[in-house]
Formats: C-alpha cells, sequence, structure tokens
C-alpha cells in the first residue's frame, strides 16, 4: 500500500500494544513513521521490528519535551503529517479513594498528552494544508465503568476536545478524530488483570474470563483491528470525516 507515501507519522506510546500496531500499520501503508514514549528500549526494539522508521523520546505530559522530540523527528524525516495520539494508561479505585491527586494524574496523561501533542505539530499541519490527527480514546470516553471515574472523565475530555478542534481546522485540510476501543488485548490490561487477581484472590485467567464474559464480542479486542479504524482516518478518502469517533468495541457501545 502507498496510499501514505510521503507523509510523515509520529505515534504517541508508541513502544507497545496498540501504538505499536498503528505504528505497523501507518508503515505498511507508506507513511514514514517515528515512535514516541518514555521507555527507550521498547521504542528501539518496535523500529529494530521493522514497525517504524525512527523513535524520540518524551513524556507526553511535559509540552516542552514533546515540542523538542517533535522538532526533532521532523528534521529527520519532514514535518509532521499524522499524529496518532496514543500515549495513555489508566488508574482504578472506587470513588470515595480516588483523590484530587488520581484525578490530576489522569487528566495530565490521558488528555494533556493530546493537547501537547497537538501543539507540538498543528502549526505545520495547518501550513501545509493537510493533517490527519487521531487521539486514541476508549470506550470510557463514551460511557461508564465503575472504579474509574478519574480516567472516564479524562477520556470523555478527549472525545470533547476532538469534536472542538475538529470545527477549527475542518476548513484547513487538518482532520481531528477519535477512535474509542473496549478492552484490548495489551500489556495495560495484563496488567490490570493481575491486580485484580491480586486484590480478589481469584486468578488471572478467572478474571480475564469474567471480563470477556460481560463483552458482547467475546473476546478482547485485538490491537491490529483498532489499528485498522486509525489507518483509514488517516488516508486520503477519509478527509471529509473529522470531529467524530469510531468505536472498535464489538457492539458494546
Amino acid at each position: 500500500m502507498t496510499a501514505l507515501n510521503g507523509r510523515h507519522a509520529l505515534v504517541t506510546g508508541g513502544g507497545r500494544g496498540i501504538g505499536r500496531a498503528v505504528a505497523a500499520a501507518l508503515g505498511q501503508a507508506g507513511a514514514a513513521v517515528t515512535v514516541l514514549g518514555r521507555n527507550e528500549a521498547a521504542l528501539r526494539a518496535t523500529v529494530a521490528a521493522g514497525h517504524a522508521a525512527g523513535y524520540v523520546v518524551a513524556d507526553v505530559t511535559d509540552a516542552a519535551a514533546v515540542a523538542s522530540a517533535a522538532r526533532n523527528a521532523a528534521a529527520e524525516r519532514g514535518p509532521v503529517a499524522i499524529l496518532i495520539a496514543n500515549a495513555g494508561g489508566a488508574e482504578s479505585a472506587p470513588f470515595t479513594r480516588a483523590d484530587a491527586g488520581q484525578f490530576r494524574r489522569m487528566v495530565e496523561l490521558n488528555l494533556m498528552g493530546v493537547v501537547h501533542s497537538i501543539h507540538a505539530v498543528l502549526d505545520d499541519m495547518l501550513a501545509a494544508g493537510f493533517g490527519r490527527i487521531v487521539a486514541i480514546a476508549s470506550t470510557a470516553g463514551l460511557k461508564g465503568y465503575a472504579y474509574v471515574a478519574a480516567y472516564c472523565a479524562a477520556k470523555h475530555a478527549v472525545v470533547g476536545l476532538v469534536r472542538a478542534l475538529a470545527l477549527e481546522t475542518a476548513a484547513h485540510g487538518v482532520t481531528v478524530n477519535a477512535v474509542c476501543p473496549t478492552y484490548t488485548d495489551t500489556d495495560m490490561i495484563a496488567e490490570s488483570m493481575q491486580r485484580i487477581a491480586a486484590r480478589t484472590g481469584c486468578g488471572t485467567e478467572d478474571a480475564l474470563a469474567a471480563l470477556i464474559k460481560e463483552r458482547p464480542l467475546g473476546r478482547l479486542v485485538k490491537p491490529e483491528e483498532v489499528a485498522e479504524a486509525v489507518r483509514f482516518l488517516c488516508l486520503p478518502g477519509a478527509a471529509a470525516v473529522t470531529g467524530t469517533t469510531i468505536a472498535v468495541a464489538g457492539g458494546e457501545v
């Protein structure tokens, strides 16, 4: 596939899980992909596996670091034309134990990480008259889940950001969308199952089985399935799709 030939894509949180799958999908479509994240070893492994052309190290909660990393990536592969704001994470606790610190951490990582990433690349997109911005939100941005109120609040905010920013950029060739996966087969889910198992005393397989039982699809979503939705939004033919969300959720929403 060559639909994205000549386009430079920056994928945050690109060293594992959904980010790595997205990097591979965009690369297969012809994009020159840079992955960004905090774990240099994981980023280097993504490049070594052929899923990206290069990497930059930055924490998305640090606006200056993200801006510097984006400039360094652009110096090597040209201005960023495609941004996949994927970096994120979840903390769980009953609301009565979810203090202000947890809410701040979830907002800084899941919302402000997206804001910082967009700020780092949007001017170049507007100048070029072309851009694709895709935020990896979550079904937690479309509905509620118990025990992750702070995470849900932050992901709902990402969806609102997408809808608002799309109105500012629609006439300039820049689309802004969100992809909202349900529980996906990633390290984050594996770590979550381990925490549930430790807290409840059940095995991780039992915890996962209970989670899957509640999903209409009857299984976890694959990272590659999320990546296909992202790739579609980045193609030239998706130029009129902006300000929307795509739920990769097997009927859950």
